[in-house]
C-alpha cells in the first residue's frame, strides 16, 4: 500500500493495486449509481454523503462511468455477512466501481472503504476545490471482512449529557471506522436521560442536577451551573433509525440495582426507605460508587418492568444492558425489608439477592425475545442463565463467563477505557486512570491466551468505553476518544497477522493520512505531538491528585 489513497483504517484483509496504464478510474458529474436489491439504503447514504462532498448527483442507472452496489452470496460465503469486495476498473472512456457485500451491511462497509480511497475531502459536507482530474481512484481490488461481529463503543451520557446532534455525529464517526454497536449508557446516579412516559419524574426531576464536580472526584473544584437534559422518545427513535441506516445496533443501558440515585431522587420509594431518608436525596453531583441502591421489593420490580416495556418499544436491539455493576450491599445488610426478602427466597447473602434481581429481568427479557447483558459483577452470586457479560474489570470475568458457556464482550478498563489518560506525566488535561497510549490500544488483544476454542467462540467481540465524568462537552469527548478509537477499530475489525504481532509502525504511517480525514470531519483529536495549550489546565486539574485512586 503506497500513497494517500491506499492508507486504509482499519486494514483490510486483502488489497491488490493493479497497473494503472489502461486508464484511471474517476467519479464525475456523469457517474451513475446502480443499486441492486437490498442496497437501496446504502445508495441513499452514498448519495447524501458523497454527493455532498463531491457535488455530484449520482443519478440511478448504469452509464459509462458508474458505481454498482450488489449483495453477493459468494462474498458472504468467504467473508461473512459483513464482508465485501470492492473493485475499480477504468479506461480512457469508461470506469466502474463495484461494491459487493455479503449483505447490505457488507456493501455499506465497502462504501466506507470507497470513501477512504477518495481522499480526505470525501469527508467534507460541501465540495472544495479539486484539481483538473477530479475524484480519481487507482485500479484495485479490496477483499475484506471483520474479525468480530460486535465492534462497539459505549458512550455515557448520564455523567455529562450530549445533545442529540452530537450523538448522531458519534454514529457517523463509528460508521466511518466500521464499528457496528453503539452501547448507550442512558441512566446513572448523575442523571436519567430517556423519556419514560408512565414515570415522568424520571426526567422532570432525574435528568437535572444542581451542580457538578469538576475533574476527578478528589478534586476540590465544582461547576456550580445546573446540568442536565434528556432524549424524548422521538429523539430516541431518530437516533435508532439513524444508526440502523449505518448498520449500527443501539444497545440501551438502564442501570440496576446500583447506579440508581437519579431514579431514587425522582421516585424515593424505589430506594431503601427503611434505612435512608430517600426523600432527601437529590440527583448526585459527584463521582464514584454510590451507596444508594434500589430496594429489592416487588414494587421496584414492577416499576422497572414498566421502564423496560417502553425501552423495548424504542430499541429493537436483541441485547438490553442492565448494568449490574458497583452495587454496594451496605443498605441491604441493614434493611429489614431486604433481609426478609433474602430469607423468603432462601438466599445465602446479599450477593445472591443481586443475582435474584438480575435473574428476574433476564427471564422477563427472554420471555419477550430479548437477551440480557450486564457488567461482569452479574457473575457474583451466580450468573443468570442466558445472560451475556461485558467484561470490564480485566479479562477474568470474561474468561469465567466464556468457559461457563456465556457470551462475552471484552472491554477491560486496563486497555480500552478511553476516559483514561493518554500519556504519563503532569501535562495531561485530566490525568486519571491507567496510561493508555495509541500504541497500547493498538496492541490490545480481545481474546486472552489459553482459552479453549469452545470458550473463545463465546467472545462476541469487543468495545471501547467512554465514561464522561471528565468530558463536559463534545470537544473533550473527541480529545479523549481520538485517535485511539481508530486503533481500537483496527483491533476489532482486522484479522490478526500470522505473526500475531500487529505492526504499529505501519499503523502510524497510515494514520498520517487518517488524521486528515478526521480534520475534514471536524474531530478535535489529540494531536500526535501531545496536548495543545488550550487543553492545559492550571492547578489541581493539571497534575495527579495525591492519594487519588486510579479510576473516577
Amino acid at each position: 500500500m503506497h500513497g494517500d489513497h491506499h492508507e486504509l483504517i482499519p486494514a483490510p484483509r486483502g488489497l491488490d493495486v493493479r497497473d494503472p496504464s489502461p486508464g484511471h478510474v474517476s467519479l464525475d458529474e456523469d457517474t451513475t449509481l446502480d443499486a441492486g436489491p437490498g442496497t437501496e439504503g446504502v445508495a441513499r447514504w452514498l448519495r447524501s454523503e458523497l454527493g455532498a462532498a463531491t457535488g455530484f448527483p449520482f443519478p440511478p442507472g448504469s452509464g459509462r462511468r458508474g458505481i454498482r452496489l450488489r449483495v453477493a452470496p459468494e462474498v458472504e460465503e468467504t467473508y461473512g455477512p459483513e464482508g465485501y469486495r470492492l473493485s475499480t476498473t477504468g479506461s480512457d472512456d469508461a470506469s466502474a466501481v463495484v461494491v459487493e457485500g455479503g449483505s447490505a451491511a457488507g456493501v455499506f462497509w465497502g462504501v466506507q472503504t470507497l470513501r477512504q480511497l477518495l481522499g480526505p475531502d470525501a469527508y467534507r459536507r460541501a465540495p472544495v476545490a479539486r484539481d483538473r482530474r477530479g475524484w480519481d481512484l487507482p485500479p484495485l481490488t479490496v477483499e475484506d471482512g471483520p474479525r468480530f461481529g460486535w465492534r462497539g463503543l459505549m458512550l455515557d451520557v448520564a455523567r455529562h449529557f450530549l445533545p442529540k446532534d452530537d450523538v448522531l455525529r458519534q454514529l457517523d464517526l463509528l460508521a466511518a471506522h466500521k464499528l457496528n454497536v453503539f452501547h448507550f449508557h442512558l441512566t446513572d446516579d448523575q442523571g436519567w436521560r430517556v423519556e419514560i412516559r408512565r414515570h415522568p419524574r424520571l426526567t422532570v426531576t432525574g435528568a437535572w442536577r444542581a451542580r457538578t464536580k469538576w475533574g476527578h472526584r478528589a478534586s476540590p473544584l465544582w461547576n456550580d451551573a445546573p446540568h442536565g437534559g434528556f432524549y424524548t422518545q422521538d429523539d430516541i427513535r431518530e437516533i435508532v433509525a439513524y444508526a440502523a441506516e449505518r448498520h449500527i445496533t443501539v444497545v440501551p443501558e438502564i442501570d440496576i440495582p446500583g447506579h440508581s440515585q437519579a431514579a431514587i431522587a425522582a421516585y424515593p420509594e424505589l430506594g431503601n426507605t427503611d434505612v435512608v431518608d430517600t426523600a432527601a436525596l437529590a440527583v448526585w453531583d459527584t463521582w464514584g460508587v454510590n451507596p444508594n441502591v434500589l430496594a429489592p421489593t416487588d414494587a421496584t420490580l414492577r416499576f422497572y418492568e414498566g421502564v423496560f416495556e417502553e425501552i423495548l418499544d424504542l430499541f429493537p436491539s436483541t441485547f438490553v444492558h442492565v448494568g449490574g455493576d458497583e452495587c454496594p450491599k451496605d443498605q441491604w445488610k441493614k434493611s429489614p425489608t431486604a433481609q426478609a426478602r433474602i430469607r423468603e427466597l432462601g438466599l445465602a447473602d446479599e450477593n445472591e439477592l443481586q443475582s435474584w434481581f438480575i435473574r428476574h429481568f433476564d427471564r422477563w427479557l427472554a420471555h419477550r425475545g430479548r437477551r440480557l447483558i450486564g457488567w461482569d459483577e452479574i457473575l457474583e452470586g451466580g450468573l443468570a442463565p442466558g445472560a451475556a457479560v461485558s467484561s470490564w474489570r480485566g479479562y477474568a470475568g470474561g474468561v469465567t463467563a466464556a468457559e461457563a458457556g456465556h457470551d462475552v464482550v471484552m472491554c477491560p478498563e486496563q486497555q480500552v477505557y478511553l476516559d483514561h489518560r493518554q500519556a504519563p506525566g503532569e501535562d495531561e488535561p485530566m490525568p486519571i486512570g491507567y496510561v493508555r497510549t495509541l500504541e497500547d490500544v493498538y496492541r490490545f488483544e480481545p481474546v486472552p491466551p489459553g482459552l479453549s476454542p469452545e470458550a473463545a467462540a463465546h467472545i462476541l467481540g469487543t468495545q471501547a468505553n467512554v465514561w464522561t465524568e471528565v468530558m463536559e462537552n463534545r470537544d473533550r469527548v473527541d480529545y479523549q476518544v481520538f485517535p485511539r478509537l481508530a486503533a481500537f477499530a483496527e483491533v476489532a475489525w482486522s484479522a490478526l497477522p500470522a505473526s500475531a504481532e500487529r505492526d504499529f509502525t505501519d499503523f502510524e504511517r497510515r494514520m498520517t493520512v487518517h488524521y486528515r480525514r478526521l480534520d475534514a470531519l471536524g474531530v478535535r483529536y489529540r494531536p500526535p505531538a501531545g496536548p495543545l495549550p488550550w487543553q492545559q489546565r492550571p492547578g489541581v486539574l493539571g497534575r495527579p491528585i495525591e492519594g487519588a485512586p486510579p479510576n473516577v
